[in-house]
């Protein structure tokens, strides 16, 4: 790979964490005039607290947001034909700039949405099997950070079937996604973790 092609890559993945830094769930919730989920419902700004707090059509819009932010830095690599280790760290960089914002003093989601957004583009049938877990457990016990932990648990092995190439990657972006789900492991264990549509108390 030539001295322009990884000036690009690095482009990219600049570009990718900036736009990662980009909270849909603050911004949306900032317009419509609600609190910011930073500070409301599970203090998290996700679309999960987004519903709680603000109602669906705002949490389908932080949706949106959140998963594209994964989609567009790897679809402009891939149209930019850079090789799969500069796609998936692009896809990681704007997973970061999620988790740790440089807009919002560093106080970012769990990064669910954007993660599913990256490895949706990097192997759809990835993507598809994690969506079909997610739904799966959330269908069962109602409790969106189980049905979320189970389904990137699943991630690597599944990601070694399909895209054996973007291995490594998934399974760094999935123990960093269930490492930020700590707070919601412990409530777990403890019975208290909150089910969804459930107001935070």
């Amino acid at each position: 790979m030539d001295t322009s092609s990884i000036f690009i890559a690095v482009l990219l993945c600049l570009s990718a964490y900036l736009l990662g830094s980009i909270s849909a769930a603050i911004l949306i919730c900032r317009s419509l005039g609600y609190p910011d989920p930073r500070t409301d419902g599970s203090n998290n700004p996700g679309t999960t607290n987004v519903l709680r707090i603000a109602g669906k059509p705002a949490a389908a819009l932080t949706l949106l947001g959140d998963v594209a932010k994964g989609v567009l830095p790897v679809a402009a690599g891939m149209l930019l034909e850079l090789q799969p280790i500069y796609l998936a760290l692009a896809g990681l960089s704007a997973f970061l700039g999620h988790l740790y914002p440089v807009f919002f003093h560093f106080q970012g989601g769990k990064g669910v949405a954007t993660a599913l957004g990256v490895i949706h583009i990097l192997s759809w049938q990835t993507g598809l099997c994690l969506d079909i877990i997610w739904l799966a457990t959330a269908a069962t016990f109602r409790i969106s950070s189980l049905a979320s932990i189970a389904s990137w648990a699943s991630a690597p092995i599944i990601a070694y079937y399909f895209a054996p190439v973007f291995f490594i990657p998934i399974m760094l972006l999935s123990t960093l996604l269930i490492y930020r789900h700590k707070t919601n492991i412990k409530g777990l264990i403890e019975g208290t973790e909150n089910r969804i549509g459930q107001k935070a108390p």
